[in-house]
């Protein structure tokens, strides 16, 4: 069975991420959404709290599984037997860091391929770091993020 990866921080999933799983879901038997810890950048939310909100969104696609990951991504790839990385992308600027990673990723996977999902026009200029920004400035983000994700922006509102 074929076994797809789609990596990343997912601080906070967004829609973005989403359209990218569900069109991934259709074209793998299973894709794996690994969410990385990435401490050095601070998130928002926690490891668990991402995992949880990534599952809670993508609870709709039966061939779809969450986990984190604290480790190098090519370990995880070789550790689960993954057969692609999914990665999505907005701009050619994307383009162009996605095409190192993807070289990186073939060389310590042993020749994993990335396959690169391009962004639809509607979610084209989403990231979760906008998504971040607009939140920390009071600013509504339920259009651009799942359901999930909109109440625990609202449940940190509150405890902050």
């Amino acid at each position: 069975m074929t076994t797809a990866i789609y990596p990343g921080t997912f601080d906070p999933i967004t829609n973005g991420h989403l359209d990218i799983i569900e069109r991934s879901a259709v074209l793998f038997p299973h894709v794996l959404v690994a969410i990385a810890a990435s401490p050095n950048k601070k998130p928002l939310f926690d490891l668990n709290r991402r995992v949880q909100l990534a599952t809670e969104s993508v609870a709709h696609l039966n061939n779809v599984e969450v986990i984190g990951f604290s480790d190098l991504l090519a370990n995880v790839v070789k550790q689960r037997n993954i057969n692609v990385i999914i990665r999505g992308m907005r701009t050619t600027i994307d383009f162009e860091y996605e095409l190192q990673l993807a070289h990186l990723n073939r060389q310590l996977t042993g020749g994993v391929e990335s396959l690169f999902l391009p962004s639809t026009e509607q979610w084209s200029y989403i990231s979760s770091t906008i998504v971040r920004e607009i939140y920390l400035h009071g600013g509504d983000v339920t259009q651009f993020v799942p359901q999930p994700v909109t109440l625990a922006l609202q449940q940190k509102n509150k405890a902050d």
